[in-house]
């Protein structure tokens, strides 16, 4: 990381050489507890913080600099804390383009699903009421991307892996601690391979690395187990809406990995009226057992779409192991809005949502943008 920072400081010098701009924005969010206390004893708040965001865009001739960073205060325990969620400079070619820094990937068709998405991310983000542009978090990373006639690629390539942040056990109640976490020491790559076929959009996808979030071994011990994916995805119209179909396989490797995985998508969004989209999926997940998850994201705006409501719905049929997360969000002028919403999970005591069902919040999001 620490390399690849300096290398996108030493290009600042462009923003003095060319067209540049500064915006960011000033938030307050906070979560409260509606069944139980933190596993730290605090009774009311899951989450609170302000925080300030800065963003700079800077571009000369063929190279671009962008560079987006967070300060905030958290009063729950972590006080001051700065962070660089995006940072990386930009050169773009006829037919390919680099991108060398710490930025956001995103691959895959799923809402909240990720089939072919291996990239890092903030699960403590989402169940606790923040924004959901934190639920992704950037990786340090090399990418190329290539537009020859018949197809286009990205590959991207990091020295250094990243894991997903997974809720902190000082605030949800995901059971014990780990005695210690073995961290990989080698780096990642994956390649995207997509174009158009009769109208669809496909793709390819294949990674090497490791699993983002750790498994425990025999002797209590956290490690991230050696990852290979391939997968594909298939998205265009069907009937009055769009068909997304996804497939995945996982093939993990190392001392005590877990079980090879199949994930397949299948999602249809359609929007029945002027304002309301719908969105439906069923997730399969196969490993030496067959789980299978229904989901619906609703959303309707009102208010020359201003008010928006949303509710996003995701239940495990053999177990009910369920979450549920309403939002209604409005916005006052065109800088400043705020979004009420709450956090729901259900199941048994060793499903994903069933663990934190006492950990459900209410919350609060308003942000300034300037």
């Amino acid at each position: 990381m620490d390399r690849l920072t300096a290398a996108i400081l030493l290009l600042l010098p462009l923003s003095a050489q060319a067209e540049a701009t500064l915006s960011g924005f000033a938030q307050q969010n906070a979560a409260f507890n509606t069944v139980a206390a933190n596993p730290d004893g605090q009774q009311h708040h899951k989450w609170l913080e302000e925080r300030i965001r800065l963003k700079l865009d800077a571009g000369a001739g063929d190279w671009r600099l962008s560079l987006k960073g967070d300060i905030a205060y958290d009063h729950l325990g972590r006080q001051e804390e700065t962070e660089l969620r995006e940072g990386y400079a930009d050169y773009v070619a006829g037919n390919w383009d680099l991108r060398v820094g710490r930025q956001v990937v995103t691959w895959g068709l799923g809402d909240l699903v990720f089939v072919n998405d291996v990239w890092p991310k903030d699960h403590e983000a989402m169940f606790a009421g923040r924004p959901m542009e934190y639920l992704k978090r950037g990786v340090d990373a090399v990418k190329l991307s290539a537009y020859p006639e018949f197809a286009s690629f990205e590959l991207v390539a990091s020295p250094e892996f990243r894991e997903s942040r997974t809720p902190d056990s000082l605030r949800f109640h995901t059971g014990m601690p780990a005695l210690a976490t073995l961290k990989p020491r080698r780096g990642e790559a994956g390649v995207r391979v997509y174009r158009d076929i009769a109208g669809w959009d496909a793709a390819l996808y294949l990674y090497r690395g490791y699993q983002r979030t750790p498994s425990v071994r025999s002797d209590g011990v956290f490690h991230y187990p050696e990852l290979a994916t391939f997968g594909a995805s298939l998205s265009g119209r069907a009937g009055s809406g769009v068909l997304n179909l996804e497939l995945a396989r996982y093939d993990f490797s190392g001392i005590e990995a877990p079980p090879s995985q199949t994930r397949a998508l299948a999602a249809w969004q359609t929007q029945p009226w002027e304002d309301f989209s719908l969105n439906l999926q069923y997730y399969v997940e196969r490993d030496i057992r067959t789980n299978n998850t229904v989901g619906v994201r609703a959303t309707q705006m009102f208010l020359h779409q201003t008010l928006r409501l949303s509710v996003y719905a995701s239940h495990r049929l053999h177990d009910g192991d369920s979450f549920v997360n309403p939002e209604l969000r409005y916005s006052f002028t065109d800088r400043l809005w705020g979004a009420l919403g709450a956090n729901l999970f259900d199941g048994t005591a060793t499903g994903p949502f069933g663990q934190l069902s006492r950990d459900d919040n209410l919350y609060l999001q308003v942000r300034y943008e300037f």
